[in-house]
C-alpha cells in the first residue's frame, strides 16, 4: 500500500470523517493541542533559557529539570495524541503540506538534540549545575532546542493557513 492510499484511508475512516465534519470536535481538539503545546514549549523554554545562562542562573538546572520534566512529557503526550487526531481529519492534505513536513522535521531534530544532550552532556551536570560558567556544548543544546521549538510553533500556525494551497490531487 502506498502512503497516499494510507492517508486517504485515514481521512475517510469513521474517525477522520467525524473529526472533519463535526462542528465542535476539531476546534476542541485543536484547542487542547494548543494548550498542550504551550505547556511543552513553555517548560522547555524555561530550561533552555537556563541552559543558555539567560535566566534563573541562581537555580540549579537539576532542580529545574525535576520540577518540569513530568509536566513536559505529559503535555507532549497530549499534544501528540491531539496532533494525530487533527492529522486524521485531513491526512492526505496535511501529508503533502511542506510546512507540516518541516514541522515534523523540527520535532525530530528537537528530539535528537534532547537525546544528545541527555546521553552526553547531562552526564557531567554535577560539574556545571551551579557553575558561573556554562559549557559551550550546554549552551549549544539549549540554543538549538529553543530555535527548533520556536520553529515548530511558527510552522504549526502556518499550516492552518496553507492547507488549501497544497492539495494531494
Amino acid at each position: 500500500m502506498d502512503l497516499t492510499q494510507l492517508w486517504m484511508d485515514l481521512e475517510y475512516s469513521a474517525l477522520g470523517d467525524y473529526i472533519a465534519t463535526s462542528n465542535w470536535t476539531f476546534p476542541i481538539i485543536e484547542s487542547i493541542h494548543v494548550i498542550a503545546l504551550v505547556l511543552v514549549v513553555g517548560t522547555i523554554a524555561v530550561m533552555d533559557l537556563r541552559l543558555l545562562g539567560w535566566a534563573s542562573r541562581e537555580r540549579p538546572i537539576t532542580l529545574m529539570s525535576r520540577e518540569t520534566l513530568k509536566l513536559t512529557w505529559g503535555a507532549f503526550a497530549v499534544a501528540l495524541v491531539t496532533g494525530l487526531l487533527m492529522f486524521v481529519s485531513k491526512a492526505s492534505t496535511y501529508a503533502v503540506n511542506p510546512y507540516f513536513q518541516w514541522k515534523l522535521v523540527l520535532i525530530a531534530l528537537a528530539g535528537a538534540n534532547m537525546a544528545w544532550f541527555h546521553f552526553s552532556t547531562w552526564k557531567t551536570v554535577t560539574v556545571w549545575d551551579r557553575a558561573d560558567t556554562i559549557p559551550t556544548r550546554v549552551k549549544l543544546a539549549g540554543g538549538l532546542s529553543l530555535i527548533f521549538w520556536i520553529g515548530v510553533v511558527f510552522l504549526g500556525r502556518i499550516i492552518g493557513f496553507t492547507l488549501d494551497f497544497y492539495l494531494p490531487y
